[in-house]
């Protein structure tokens, strides 16, 4: 849906006026299963965020993952995370038996993806095959004219993680006639691998059909769904497999130069992501279709686009693909606004968060000025004593998106326990009451700052302490993984945000 198709709809836009949204990913929801799912869990959260007058729900990409669960590393830009898949549908539809959802796993706190994976995995595909021996079920139509409706990007997708299941291996790896994409070993793969591509199918009709549904009761409630859009893609992606010619790499496949930011204060080697760089002079001459494609499918399940490090469509580090640091890259020139016009002539205006955290040049500035869209801002960055911190609520512009923090901080009140004396108190001369909680303190600050738009993770809703960050940069474990417990959030925690959004005057009428 684009900015037009929200209005006609009556959903809150960035430009609505002052409004309030809680940021949470759906692997996070209270569910049987070991991780939370798109089916009731969402559909409460929903109610709950309509009770506590908020206006947007904020997610992470849905997109699949591998085993590491992370978001940012999907093994597709535009397939959905099966593991979302509320299986009780399937149940409904005669697919499954309610003892065989029994075997699933139980509650837990943390998400297990590789366990989850395999067990969901198996009773998705003994669904799948009860479908295929029914021949008269009603699902059959609409999962046609579903492949037939997402058949250019879904054949390669499915292709994809069809072989990539079978060799085990990343798509590097395979037989250079697959690597390579050569039209006859393709057929024949697509021949031999015939039912798991049409499994694979199945499975993310069922994930775009339940979400279309959250979709659905999220606008009869008034929400408003922001996404996210990583600018970068996973090396080992059907992205990358299906379209090497859109980006760096060599004969074999592998990338020549790879993504990251440069050594700063907090880190004197940089950050070495290790992502493929686009090939932009491609990608321009094909009008960005690749790109544009890309927002489209994300705009099949959101709102709002959240775009995950805005700064690298001015410049982004250009990193050997050698070097085992980022000490040694460059900036490199992005395609800037000349992209983002190709994109709104196709799609027309798209709402848009740049996130824009970091090292911020006036350049990046002006691009993100230029084409209109709101930045972010972080309280926990605000307290260093610097009375022009652009965190520090007072200093915010109105078209801003301020948060008490995002996925990859630490929650307010971790961070207030590790905060320093100083910035203890730089933070509480500016809080409204002593008396309120410190994480309700704080969400009081950004509510009642300039900003138009004011998301609050709801690990900050709840006072959660360390133990429920979702991830920790720079790290690979324990990332991802937390989740709610049964009957989290709940109606009293509605009842506080709710007076908290009001008395900041961001409670929308519907």
């Amino acid at each position: 849906m684009n900015s037009s198709g929200a209005r006609r709809s009556g959903l809150p836009l960035l430009d609505d006026g002052r409004l309030s949204g809680v940021l949470l990913h759906p692997t996070s929801l209270p569910a049987p299963g070991g991780v939370g799912n798109i089916g009731a869990a969402a559909h409460r959260f929903i109610e709950w965020l309509a009770a506590a007058g908020q206006s947007f729900w904020q997610i992470l990409p849905l997109v699949d993952t591998d085993e590491g669960g992370s978001p940012y590393n999907g093994l597709s830009a535009v397939a959905g995370n099966t593991v979302l898949i509320d299986l009780q549908e399937l149940v409904i539809e005669g697919l499954l038996d309610p003892g065989e959802l029994e075997e699933d796993h139980p509650a837990s706190d943390t998400v297990d993806y590789p366990a989850v994976m395999r067990q969901k995995g198996k009773l998705l595909g003994l669904a799948f095959r009860r479908l295929r021996s029914l021949p008269w079920h009603r699902l059959h139509l609409p999962l046609r004219e579903y492949r037939a409706r997402q058949a250019h990007w879904i054949e390669d997708y499915a292709l994809f993680r069809s072989l990539r299941d079978r060799d085990g291996a990343p798509w590097t790896g395979w037989r250079p006639e697959l690597r390579g994409r050569q039209a006859d070993a393709l057929r024949a793969a697509r021949e031999e691998l015939e039912e798991e591509i049409a499994r694979c199918v199945f499975q993310q009709f069922l994930f775009d059909r339940q979400w279309a549904a959250v979709r659905t009761h999220a606008h009869e409630n008034g929400i408003a769904i922001i996404g996210d859009i990583p600018i970068f893609v996973a090396h080992d992606s059907a992205d990358v497999w299906a379209h090497q010619d859109l980006f760096r790499l060599d004969s074999d496949g592998h990338p020549t130069v790879v993504s990251g930011v440069p050594p700063d204060y907090f880190s004197k080697t940089g950050q070495r992501w290790g992502n493929p760089l686009f090939n932009w002079d491609v990608m321009r001459g094909s009008g960005y279709a690749w790109w544009i494609e890309r927002f489209r499918r994300t705009l099949e399940w959101v709102d709002v686009v959240r775009i995950d490090h805005f700064r690298g469509f001015q410049a982004y580090w250009e990193i050997p693909a050698e070097e085992e640091t980022a000490v040694h890259g460059a900036w490199k020139e992005g395609p800037g606004a000349e992209f983002f016009r190709a994109m709104q002539q196709r799609l027309g205006a798209v709402p848009v968060i740049a996130e824009d955290l970091g090292l911020i040049t006036p350049e990046v500035d002006a691009l993100r000025t230029e084409l209109g869209y709101p930045g972010m801002r972080v309280v926990q960055f605000a307290f260093d004593g610097d009375p022009r911190n652009p965190h520090l609520p007072e200093n915010y512009p109105e078209h801003t998106v301020a948060y008490t923090g995002t996925h990859d901080n630490d929650t307010i009140v971790g961070w207030w326990s590790t905060a320093s004396p100083a910035e203890r108190e730089v933070a509480r001369q500016r809080w409204r009451s002593s008396e309120l909680p410190v994480h309700e303190a704080f969400i009081d600050l950004v509510f009642r700052s300039p900003a138009r738009i004011a998301i609050v993770p709801l690990q900050d809703v709840l006072g959660l302490g360390s133990e429920a960050r979702m991830n920790t940069p720079g790290t690979s474990e324990n990332n991802w993984t937390w989740r709610l417990r049964e009957g989290q959030p709940g109606p009293e925690d509605a009842e506080r945000l709710r007076r908290l959004t009001c008395d900041a005057g961001r409670c929308r009428d519907r």
